[in-house]
């Protein structure tokens, strides 16, 4: 069975920063390309970031380009979002998500975790 577990969330002043973690079991890691998404209250679920199966590749969405950092561990079966330079419109459930696909619909992801709650405060 495949679990994916967030964890790291909480509650930060505008400008402060998080970092987040995904740890996945049930699946070979290297396998997939691995995101995070998001989702504020009222609003749809939204891309964050996505890393490819081996680090290789990052993007990010616009709204956190040169903020936020995504990593991988295939070895220790995580993947990490560093989140600096946090604003009150990061507010959010974060989601660690796993996908075959480059895409970034949340439709054509595979797995998901239960989301981790970030609150920002100005």
């Amino acid at each position: 069975q495949v679990q994916l577990v967030e964890s790291g969330g909480g509650k930060v002043q505008d400008g402060g920063s998080l970092r987040l973690s995904c740890a996945a079991s049930g699946l070979t890691l290297s396998s997939y390309r691995m995101a995070w998404f998001r989702q504020a209250p009222g609003k749809e679920r939204e891309f964050v970031a996505t890393i490819s199966r081996f680090g290789g590749t990052k993007n990010y969405a616009d709204s956190v380009k040169g903020r936020f950092t995504i990593s991988r561990d295939n070895a220790k079966n995580t993947v990490d979002l560093q989140m600096n330079s946090l604003k009150p419109e990061d507010t959010a459930i974060y989601y660690c998500t796993a996908s075959q696909s480059s895409s970034r619909d949340p439709n054509e992801y595979d797995y998901w975790g239960q989301g981790t709650q970030v609150t920002v405060s100005s």
